[in-house]
């Protein structure tokens, strides 16, 4: 079968005739009305951006072929057929139409959708026609500025005009820079829409034991749209029909940092401010790590130069490297994400000496994370000047 062949997504077929009549049941205020009197009113939100997903997708696989707006092979790219890049149109649709269905919005609510709009309008035109660093970051700030009109904010400093200076600071280092990590771990079918959807999954039932209602209503429809994605981008035996691209990653990376800082973390007990960081942890990590090894060796000295810098030294290269395979290094990624996931969950409930407990567990796994990469990072330097000697001696 070649590659053609194998990436190949029909827009119609039974099952998706099927799905496309269930999403227009639920679409009905009946199918709405009883899901929500039954007390399933987040089975309702989760279901319907599953089916509209499910059924939207194909359409984006071909608008991308027909618009050229597609994923070619070259340099480090590993993918042997130029791929459609408009997944994260297709996310976007299902989670907007879910949101706009049940229409609750709060300020809050309304800030986290309208910056993740702009990501999402943005990474598209990115994927269109390359835009430079500094003009993403600058989107991306403007995009913070909406959260924090919106009061959107990390708020836990004292109040007063330093206090509040410092949280939109917080917030902007926060949301920019886990918007960054998810797109830079969008590196393998699967890895970046599959890991989003984990640390979703649990920001929502943070917020359904809280109860916090917008984290929900903003949480669940994004796991649905995820899942319907993963379907086409994370198919068992065949390469992934279609990529999120720069628009699909940087709205996901900015949703979930947005839900993230929605969240009231440290009304009791300010430990729990490290449930996020948690749920978050695998993209903090990597991001962080690869930022400190990079300035340590000299490869980074500027921030244009961080803006712009790819390589291959992330922790799903070095899982890779290991010879597990690509689809290994993603399912020990969920693994770890979960892992991390259940801390946060189990760090809710917990104080004084469980919540550091909790806290230490999650530490030594980081501190694993972190040793595993030196390890991969320093045989690397020892295959390199084995090779240069040999080449020497010649």
């Amino acid at each position: 079968m070649s590659p053609a062949e194998k990436n190949a997504l029909p827009i119609l077929n039974v099952d998706r005739i099927v799905v496309f009549l269930f999403v227009l049941f639920m679409l009905s205020d009946e199918a709405r009305t009883l899901l929500n009197n039954s007390g399933l009113g987040w089975a309702y939100l989760l279901l319907l951006s599953v089916g509209i997903g499910y059924v939207v997708t194909p359409v984006a696989h071909w608008a991308a072929h027909k618009l050229d707006i597609l994923d070619v092979p070259r340099g480090r790219k590993d993918h042997d057929k130029a791929t459609a890049l408009l997944g994260g149109v297709a996310i976007y649709i299902a989670f907007a139409v879910t949101v706009l269905r049940n229409f609750a919005f709060t300020p809050e609510l309304k800030g986290v959708a309208l910056g993740g709009t702009l990501m999402l309008i943005v990474g598209v035109i990115d994927d269109v026609r390359e835009l430079r660093a500094p003009v993403k970051l600058l989107s991306q700030t403007a995009a913070v500025a909406i959260l924090i009109y919106h009061g959107v904010v990390i708020s836990f400093l004292p109040e007063g005009p330093w206090g509040t200076v410092g949280e939109w600071i917080l917030t902007a280092v926060w949301v920019i820079g886990i918007t960054n990590a998810i797109n830079v771990l969008d590196g393998m079918d699967g890895l970046a829409a599959g890991s989003c959807c984990i640390n979703l999954v649990f920001f929502g039932l943070v917020a359904l034991l809280n109860p916090q209602s917008d984290m929900v209503f903003l949480a669940l429809p994004l796991v649905g749209a995820c899942l319907s994605f993963l379907v086409y981008n994370f198919r068992p035996r065949r390469p992934a029909a279609i990529f999120l691209g720069d628009g699909g990653s940087t709205f996901l990376g900015f949703m979930v940092a947005g839900i993230a800082v929605m969240g009231d973390w440290a009304t009791d007990h300010a430990v729990r401010l490290a449930v996020p960081v948690l749920i978050l942890g695998v993209p903090i990590f990597d991001m962080t790590f690869t930022t400190w090894m990079r300035v340590k060796s000299g490869q980074v000295r500027s921030l244009r130069e961080w803006l712009e810098f790819t390589g291959r030294d992330h922790i799903h290269h070095r899982l890779e490297d290991l010879r597990i395979g690509r689809r290994g290094a993603v399912l020990v990624i969920y693994i770890v994400t979960i892992w991390l996931g259940l801390s946060a969950l189990a760090l809710q409930e917990a104080t004084g000496f469980n919540a550091a407990l909790q806290l230490g567990q999650s530490v030594i796994v980081f501190v694993l994370l972190g040793s595993f990469m030196v390890y991969v990072s320093k045989q690397y330097a020892e295959i390199e000047r084995t090779v240069g000697k040999n080449d020497s001696s010649e």
